[in-house]
Order: C-alpha cells, then sequence, then structure tokens
C-alpha cells in the first residue's frame, strides 16, 4: 500500500510538473507577444512626437526670427532716442558742472584771498607777541633788582593818585619832621590829617614759593621768609610813618601787584592781623583805587560842608527871585484873564454885527418912525451894545 501511495504521489507530482511547464510556456509567449505590442506602439508613438516637435522647432524658430529682426529695429530706435537724450542730459550736467566750478573757483581764491589777509594778521600778531614776549622778559629783568622794583610801585602809586584825587589832597615824596621821606602823602580832613603811603613789593621769595625747581623744603623755607619780610614791612612803616601829633594814627602799604596781595592775605593772614595790631593797612593797586575814591568823597562833602553858607545865600537869593516870579506870574494871569474876557466881549459884538449885516442883506429893515428925521433904524439896535 505505501509502494502503491508512492507511485500516486509521483504521478501526480509528474503531471504537476507538467503542467506548470505548460502554463510556464503560456505565459512567456503571452509576455512576448503583449512586449512585442508595447515596443510597436511606443514606435509609433516616437515618431508621431518626433513630427510634432520638429514642427513645433521650425515655427519657434521663425517666430524667434522675427522677433529678432522686430527688437533690433526697436532697440535701433531706442538706442536713437536713448543716446540723443544722454547728450541733452550730459550737455546739462556740463554746463551746470562749469557754473559749480566757476562758483568753487570764485570762491576759493577768495577764501584764499581771506586766508592771506588772516595770515598777514596772524603774522602781525604773531610780531606782536614775540614784542611783547620780550618786554615780558625785560619786566622779569626790571622787576629783578630792588630799587628798580621800588620805582616801579611808586610809579604805580603815583598814577594810581593822580587819576583819582585833586593836586591839591596828596604830595609825593614827603619829608616828615623825623626826617624820613615817604613815598606818598594824603592830606585828608581832620581829624584823620596826613596819611602816609609807602610802596613795598616783596617779590623774590615770592618767585621762590612758587619755583618749580625748588623742592618743598625750600619753598617752605622761602614761605617763612616771605613772612618775614611782611612784618619788617611794616614794622619799617609802624616806625618811620606813623608820628603823633603830626600824621594819623594810621598807614598804608601799598604792594603793586595783585597777586602777591592775594598770597598774603589768603594764606597769611596773621600777617594781616599784625599789621592791623600795628595800624598798618596793607593795600593792593584794586583796593586802593577804593580807598582814593572813599578820600576823595570825604574831601567833596567837607569842600561842601565849608560852602554851606554861600549856598544859603544863593538858596536866599533864589527865593527872592522866585517870589518875584510868582508875583510877576500872577499878574501875567490876571492879564491873560482880563484879555480872554475882552477877546470874548468883542467876539459877541462882532456876532451882533455879523446878524445886522446879514438882516440888511435879506431886506428886514424898519420902516421909518414919523417925525423921526432920515435915519435909518434897524430892528435890533434898540438896546445898546
Amino acid at each position: 500500500m505505501v509502494e502503491a501511495a508512492l507511485a500516486i504521489a509521483v504521478v501526480v507530482l509528474v503531471l504537476g510538473i507538467g503542467l506548470i511547464l505548460k502554463i510556464n510556456s503560456t505565459l512567456e509567449q503571452k509576455h512576448r507577444q503583449m512586449l512585442g505590442d508595447l515596443h510597436d506602439g511606443l514606435s509609433k508613438h516616437g515618431d508621431r512626437l518626433g513630427g510634432r516637435l520638429s514642427e513645433e522647432l521650425n515655427q519657434t524658430r521663425d517666430a524667434l526670427h522675427r522677433l529678432q529682426l522686430s527688437l533690433g529695429v526697436n532697440l535701433s530706435e531706442t538706442a536713437d532716442k536713448l543716446n540723443a537724450k544722454i547728450d541733452a542730459r550730459l550737455e546739462q550736467i556740463s554746463v551746470k558742472v562749469s557754473e559749480r566750478l566757476d562758483d568753487g573757483f570764485k570762491k576759493t581764491n577768495e577764501t584764499f584771498v581771506s586766508v592771506m589777509q588772516r595770515l598777514a594778521v596772524i603774522d602781525e600778531a604773531q610780531k606782536k607777541i614775540e614784542t611783547l614776549t620780550g618786554s615780558v622778559v625785560s619786566l622779569q629783568e626790571l622787576l629783578g633788582d630792588k630799587k628798580t622794583r621800588g620805582a616801579f610801585g611808586e610809579v604805580q602809586l603815583e598814577a594810581l593818585v593822580r587819576n583819582v584825587l585833586p593836586p591839591n589832597a596828596f604830595e609825593l615824596q614827603y619829608t616828615l619832621s623825623n626826617g624820613m621821606r615817604v613815598d606818598c602823602i594824603l592830606r585828608l580832613p581832620e581829624p584823620t590829617g596826613l596819611v602816609c603811603v609807602d610802596s613795598k613789593f616783596p617779590l623774590e621769595n615770592y618767585n621762590r614759593m612758587f619755583d618749580a625747581q625748588s623742592n618743598d623744603t625750600d619753598r617752605a623755607l622761602a614761605q617763612k621768609q616771605f613772612r618775614a619780610d611782611i612784618r619788617k614791612h611794616v614794622d619799617d612803616i609802624a616806625k618811620k610813618y606813623i608820628l603823633p601829633n603830626e600824621t594819623s594814627d594810621g598807614a598804608v602799604m601799598f604792594v603793586p601787584a595783585e597777586a602777591v596781595f592775594a598770597e598774603i592775605h589768603a594764606y597769611h593772614a596773621e600777617v594781616v592781623d599784625y599789621a592791623q595790631a600795628r595800624r598798618v593797612w596793607i593795600v593792593s593797586p584794586t583796593t586802593l583805587m577804593a580807598v582814593l575814591n572813599t578820600a576823595r568823597a570825604v574831601l567833596k562833602d567837607v569842600e561842601t560842608r565849608k560852602q554851606i553858607h554861600v549856598i544859603k545865600e544863593a538858596l536866599s537869593r533864589l527865593a527872592v527871585e522866585f517870589g518875584r516870579f510868582d508875583e510877576r506870574l500872577r499878574k501875567l494871569a490876571d492879564h491873560i484873564r482880563q484879555a480872554h474876557e475882552d477877546a470874548e466881549k468883542i467876539r459877541t459884538t462882532g456876532d451882533k454885527i455879523s446878524q445886522q449885516f446879514q438882516k440888511i442883506e435879506a431886506a428886514e429893515i424898519e420902516p421909518p418912525v414919523q417925525g423921526a428925521s432920515n435915519v435909518v433904524r434897524l430892528s435890533d439896535e434898540r438896546k445898546p451894545l
């Protein structure tokens, strides 16, 4: 039975294989036929597409050729117009550029002339600065000597006093009863009397205090010596120029440099207090001007008081004359008022006369009265004017 089953299986297997081979052969034939049909269809379609593309390419080539010809003509015309516009625009630009260049050259020339003038002014100023520099150096050399500094202070003091006070209110190089000669005295009213003004210029140690090449020790020593110089000057002035029953109880020390004066009052208050205790007043050119103006005001007040009786007499005479003026003014006012009244009366009479003339012209004359003489009487002449 097993063998029979195997035989049946072998037969079934052989039959299946044969069937499969037959089906495979059939399918292969159909596949080849389909491929052939597809190839034929594709060949025909390719031929049709090739002809259509060739025709469209020819049409496109012709259209491009016509467009090229048309564009060539249009481009030629456009280029001519554009060239004409460009030429016109370039001409305008050239004219404007020429105008601006001319203006620029003109302004540049004016600027150059102005610069040359200013350079000339600067050159002149430079020369003046060089001259001034030499003068400053000369001034420094001048102030380096004590006698020269003293003369400089005296000249400055004299200029200030002469510019402010009248000649009889001061005297230069005045000799006191003790034989000492002071630079200037001020003649002020009593009880002040004579005020001595002496010029002092402590510059040497002041310069050492601000010398850039000096060290702190040297500056401190110079500062100490500067205070000592001020004290010595104060003592000399208090001893020589404050004399009982001859001068005032105080004197003035004139420092002809504002910087030195500012240094004294700003950083050496003890020296200022010492000078005030000795009745010596330290002043600079600016503060001396204030003192001199005050002295001039005092002198003017004293002179005014001296002339007070003259002023009173003048006022009395002026009062008399004013009384006469007032009386005459009243009389003039009366005359003007009377003249005004007379003018009013004259104007009234004139109005009446004008009215009578108008009536005469209008034939408003009254008939003559019987028994009267040949006298013409007017209707409004019954009352006296």
